[in-house]
């Protein structure tokens, strides 16, 4: 029987602790972890992560192309036919040779010496087989020696790009965070203020039944109560596409909880911060200008390029290798004949041969292609010269934007932030005055109305400044990705 209550209290235990476990289970982010979260697991980021390896790999890939170059080939060949040797009757016949008698083993009657005749293939057997190694080792070339500056450039450009993407993927993840953040605030207001309103209901409610309020006053009020009960859930709603935007916004599994951690009490937007954004301010601070000034260097190593594919290219080679022949494929794996080599003449076995030399390559005319392409090259420059202009118009006009949408942003915020206070301080002192009686049902009502629109729009205004903060700090390219990342690949 002791047993019996032991299974029973164990299968009561155990669903109790797994729910407990689930429920720990849900994540809680601060902004910072969020953005950490974020920069190691978005896909942008990871693609651009990937790229800037693939350009270490590629400068690697143009490094060897100065290193010798080493190839091998192994090669067995038969000939089933023989191509026939074409030569006049009397060069055919000192190339028969001669038989047992001392004649001469072609001897056609009637053939004069200086006829053309199509004889046997004196100088080769029917199968062949061939191994040798080729090395090339380059020894100049201008455009190689561009092409490891541009490689270089290129991988430059690659964690430059990377940079960019975890910039706007910091940007992305701090204006989703903020809005769950203040939507948590507008619930917890919504509490309150439910609160408030369900202990008016339920004073109302008893002054109507003693006969000191009508009953149109406990249905005024109701209304007040369902209507803060409906905006709450559709706050609710909300905050769930919130979540589920930060989630998408960190690539975090949508199918599992997340929670955010963090307090707008903590939270602090600096009037005068433009101004300390102003001070040693200067355009190549800004990533895209970054980018664009590594794209520049990139355009004129190709222009370089371009020019030097006129100049001449010098290169060693060596062929080193063993060579045979036999009238079949089994012979080449042999030795057939009995015989010393002297030197002139020897079996036939596999002997070594060995080429090496030096290759120039001097170009001296190309159909005027070479000269276009460098008029290409430079227009292309050109192009890249006249985005700099564009590329600091912009920036100039996104500084200002910015920055008068930020100052607005916090007169809004400050004005907003007062009306809260007196909607707060006019609702208190209006229930005080409705429960000593001398105020109307109407007016709490009213002034319950005018506290939630103004608590409504000082967090709207309050979502407004912080987003209008995040595009100033991008404006001033104050967002360093860096901070967030344990440690940075070399650059």
């Amino acid at each position: 029987m002791k047993r019996f209550y032991q299974i029973v209290l164990f299968s009561l235990a155990v669903p109790l602790w797994v729910n407990a476990q689930s429920v720990d289970s849900t994540s809680s982010f601060t902004l910072d972890q969020c953005i950490k979260y974020a920069l190691e697991n978005t896909v942008n980021v990871k693609n651009a992560r990937i790229d800037a390896q693939i350009s270490e790999a590629k400068v690697k890939e143009t490094r060897g192309i100065g290193l010798p170059q080493v190839s091998g080939s192994v090669a067995l060949q038969h000939n089933q036919k023989l191509p026939r040797f074409f030569s006049t009757y009397q060069t055919a016949q000192g190339f028969s040779g001669v038989d047992e008698n001392g004649n001469p083993n072609l001897d056609v009657p009637g053939v004069q010496p200086t006829d053309i005749v199509a004889s046997q293939n004196f100088f080769q057997l029917k199968s062949s087989g061939n191994a040798s190694v080729t090395i090339n080792q380059l020894l100049f070339n201008s455009s190689y020696l561009v092409g490891l500056k541009a490689a270089s450039t290129y991988k430059e450009l690659s964690y430059k790009t990377e940079e960019q993407t975890q910039i706007q993927v910091v940007e992305a993840v701090t204006k989703a965070y903020y809005a769950v953040l203040i939507n948590n605030e507008r619930i917890i207001l919504f509490d309150n203020n439910i609160a408030r309103v369900d202990s008016l209901l339920r004073s109302t409610t008893a002054l109507n039944k003693n006969g000191f309020a009508e009953e149109i006053d406990v249905d005024r009020t109701k209304v007040t109560l369902n209507n803060l009960k409906a905006e709450r859930l559709k706050f609710l709603n909300m905050q769930n596409l919130s979540l589920s935007l930060l989630k998408f916004q960190m690539n975090y599994p949508m199918d599992k909880p997340l929670a955010v951690e963090g307090t707008l009490k903590t939270l602090q937007v600096d009037e005068d911060l433009f101004n300390e954004y102003q001070q040693n301010w200067d355009y190549k601070n800004r990533i895209e200008f970054k980018v664009l000034d590594t794209q520049r260097k990139l355009q004129e190593l190709d222009v370089k390029n371009q020019y030097s594919a006129s100049l001449p290219s010098l290169s060693a080679f060596a062929n080193l290798g063993y060579s045979t022949q036999s009238p079949n494929i089994g012979g080449l794996f042999k030795t057939n004949t009995n015989l010393t080599d002297n030197g002139r003449i020897g079996p036939d076995k596999w002997y070594s041969f060995s080429t090496y030399g030096v290759s120039l390559n001097i170009p001296l005319f190309s159909g005027l292609q070479r000269n276009y392409k460098i008029q290409q090259s430079k227009l292309a420059l050109l192009k890249i010269e006249n985005n700099y202009n564009s590329l600091k118009q912009n920036i100039d006009l996104n500084i200002q934007q910015n920055t008068t949408t930020y100052k607005n942003s916090i007169e809004t915020l400050k004005s907003q932030e007062e009306n809260m206070r007196l909607a707060e301080k006019v609702a208190r002192v209006t229930k005080i005055k409705y429960e000593q009686g001398v105020g109307s049902n109407i007016e709490v009502t009213d002034a319950e109305n005018s506290l939630r629109q103004a608590q409504v729009n000082y967090y709207n205004a309050l979502y407004d400044a912080i987003i209008a903060k995040v595009d100033l700090d991008k404006a001033y390219a104050r967002i360093d990705p860096a901070k967030y990342t344990a440690a940075q690949p070399q650059k």
